[in-house]
């Protein structure tokens, strides 16, 4: 079981945010951050649902609105008041069954100079009722008769998002809630049931309250059940809400809980990872996943998993290419239900990334680099205030950083192969990946002079430079975008021919466009220099800099160095090229013009963004240099277990749980399509033992072990 179990003890109050993100539940309809049901001095509470966006008056662009947090009570023992900032605290354990999605904390407490008491918490949100979260409190006397007193609502609502707020009372012991998101207009309904048993009732009052004596050595329970509906998925939310309640009242917590355990399992069965020989590495992973499959949204495919996932308000709950390249393949070889669900996000935001496109003076679709549900540009033109003068940075990446339409293709071509969904790429995919090819065809410059096609003042992967012409990963993934485009059309014309000629028509895909499309791809300049590929023009007559000296540190360089400094030199923020790597594989060139590029990339890279790691990893794995690459995944593997950049509190990193997964899967085992099956080519960290995991493909749950004697797929 340990290797299923994240724990806490003791008490961890410096770490009180961080530990919020680690122990945060879901159901991929929404999240809820670990903070305590009593209360605690700086805590972060907060609950967000998918899609539930919202601009508060002022806000320069829309954020996720937080909904109220339901899990708080109120506990008093003997009159006094239940918090771990009072009283004395003689022993704590909290831990996270990632199994089950059960989070619970047991505290030893004493009433100051009075009676010691045991309180056990538990909660968890429905996998398999995806509006219905409960939470379930048991109290011992050790030591001493005691009066209890408690009161269970439903928390406040956040008066910068929700307007119309009505609460009230409906059965005794029932308590609802309904709002309107201010600007974005959305209708939030949400009911409460909080009982002490059936012989207790509850107090008059404005929430649910009771008030009753526990004998020496008695167990009391109370339990609070909560339904949730906004109008994105109800057209009367509060109705739907209390229908929701009532089921999950009949049903009891143990009977939601079982079925929500019995929906893990089967979850799991598709995902686990199992290792041998690495507990943390065994705990990791399944950490990670967990962080995946309780982001995934599985009713709703106008959503997709945020960069912090619903655990945090970091980037606002906003959507950018950390889901398409590093959160999506774990998904699209396990769960390919749910990878559909988020490439549809994609399809059904056309309409914004086609407005985007316009207003950028081009033609096609070109989708932005921060999106929330409208599918329009929401990335903010400037940082926060800065310290000591309230200077505020200019944020480029939502006009440069354009690579993000080549992403999105890629990702949906990966989806296409893995699974065989030729229904998705026919009345879907297809044509998102030819409206932005027509983007590309439209946003690439000709040069004349040279007789090549270029790519000017964009950003790439490595976002500590800010305005380069000939990005290499942007120039590349380019081309390989034109080439998919091509290749779907050419297979809608073989297979579904009147969608083929839909399409022609609609995005007018002449010959005359397509044989631009063709010039484009023969003539676009990658630059490069023998085998190694340049990162961007004049890449290397930037400032070299010794990234190893500066070890060991906190903070990443261009926060020493400071932005326009670090524009200046050749430290990388993150895999670029060494993206490329991963993605492409053997496609990138031979293994010795591989190494040729990682000797020159890997070194320079400062790892600034969590993301980076993992992919160095897998890069690694495959051209075999294994102790580096496990030291890397190990790295990455702390971002959120150990807060090891120390940004965690602001949510789960989505793009680093899904690296670590592709680092372990297309890294170290080697797994690669071939042909309408898969093949690996292994190479795993000394100290593994035995490696097994599932993957679907094309329909069939593949399962393989790999051990030093050799590889097994069953």
């Amino acid at each position: 079981m340990r290797n299923w179990i994240v724990t806490e003890t003791p008490f961890r109050p410096t770490q009180l945010n961080h530990l919020e993100t680690v122990f945060t539940i879901g159901n991929g309809y929404l999240g809820v951050r670990g903070a305590f049901e009593e209360g605690y001095p700086g805590e972060q509470p907060l609950v967000l649902i998918h899609g539930l966006f919202n601009q508060p008056e002022g806000a320069e662009v829309s954020e996720l609105a937080g909904v109220p947090a339901w899990t708080g009570l109120e506990l008093a023992f003997d009159g006094a008041r239940f918090r771990l900032d009072q009283g004395e605290l003689l022993g704590y354990e909290r831990t996270l069954d990632l199994r089950s999605g059960l989070l619970r904390r047991a505290v030893l407490w004493r009433i100051p100079g009075q009676t010691v008491l045991r309180l056990v918490f538990e909660r968890f949100a429905s996998l398999a009722r995806p509006h219905i979260l409960a939470l379930r409190v048991q109290a011992t006397a050790l030591d001493g008769d005691m009066m209890i007193e408690a009161a269970g609502g439903l928390g406040d609502a956040d008066r910068s998002h929700w307007t119309d707020i009505e609460v009230g009372r409906g059965a005794p012991q029932q308590a609802f809630l309904q709002a309107r998101a201010a600007q974005s207009g959305y209708r939030l309904g949400m009911a409460a049931h909080f009982d002490a048993g059936p012989d207790i009732r509850p107090e008059a009052g404005s929430r649910p309250t009771f008030k009753f004596m526990a004998r020496r050595g008695q167990t009391v329970t109370l339990t609070k059940f909560i339904a949730i509906h906004t109008s994105r998925d109800a057209a009367r939310p509060l109705d739907a809400a209390r229908a929701a309640l009532g089921t999950a009242v009949d049903l009891g917590y143990d009977a939601l809980y079982r079925e929500s355990a019995e929906a893990w399992e089967a979850t799991w069965h598709a995902s686990d990872v199992e290792i041998e020989g690495d507990d943390f590495a065994q705990l990791a992973i399944r950490f990670a996943l967990y962080h995946l499959l309780i982001a995934a949204p599985r009713d709703d495919e106008r959503v997709s998993i945020g960069a912090k996932t619903l655990s945090g308000r970091g980037y606002k709950g906003h959507v950018f290419w950390d889901t398409e390249l590093f959160a999506l393949a774990p998904l699209t070889f396990t769960q390919p239900a749910l990878a559909r669900n988020l490439l549809m996000y994609r399809y059904h935001l056309l309409p914004g990334a086609r407005t985007k496109a316009v207003n950028n003076g081009f033609e096609g679709a070109m989708y932005p680099w921060e999106s929330t549900d409208t599918g329009e540009e929401t990335t903010p033109k400037w940082g926060a205030p800065l310290p000591p003068d309230g200077r505020r940075e200019r944020i480029w990446t939502g006009d440069r950083e354009i690579h993000i339409s080549a992403d999105i293709a890629y990702a949906m071509r990966q989806y296409w192969q893995v699974s065989g969904d030729d229904d998705f790429m026919a009345r879907y995919g297809a044509e998102v990946i030819l409206d932005t090819a027509v983007f590309w065809g439209s946003r690439v410059e000709y040069n004349a002079a040279q007789d090549r096609y270029e790519i000017s003042h964009v950003i790439g992967p490595d976002e500590y430079h800010e305005d380069v012409n000939n990005s290499v990963f942007t120039n590349v993934m380019a081309r390989r975008h034109l080439q998919t485009a091509l290749e779907i059309l050419a297979w809608l014309e073989r297979h579904a021919p009147a969608q083929a000629g839909a399409l022609r028509d609609r995005l007018a895909l002449t010959p005359a466009r397509l044989e631009h499309w063709r010039d484009v791809i023969a003539k676009m300049y990658i630059p490069r220099d023998g085998d190694l590929l340049v990162e961007f023009d004049g890449f290397f007559d930037l400032e070299p800099v010794d990234v190893a000296a500066y070890w060991p540190r906190t903070r990443s360089l261009q926060h020493i160095y400071g932005v326009p400094a670090t524009n200046r030199t050749q430290i990388i923020k993150q895999a670029d090229v060494v993206m490329l790597m991963a993605l492409l594989g053997d496609a990138f060139g031979p293994p010795e013009m591989q190494r040729a590029n990682w000797d020159v990339y890997a070194p320079r890279c400062d790892h600034g963004s969590s993301l980076s790691a993992a992919i160095h990893g897998l890069v690694a794995a495959r051209l075999g240099m294994s102790d580096q690459a496990y030291a890397l995944w190990r790295q990455a593997a702390g971002v959120d277990l150990e807060d090891n950049k120390g940004n965690a509190a602001d949510g789960a990193h989505a793009a680093a749980a899904g690296g670590l997964w592709q680092a372990i899967v297309l890294g170290f085992a080697g797994l690669r399509q071939a042909g309408d099956g898969i093949s690996l080519t292994p190479n795993l960290p000394p100290h593994w033992r035995r490696l097994r995991f599932r993957v679907m493909h094309r329909g069939r749950l593949r399962d393989v072990t790999i051990t030093p004697d050799g590889v097994t797929i069953a």
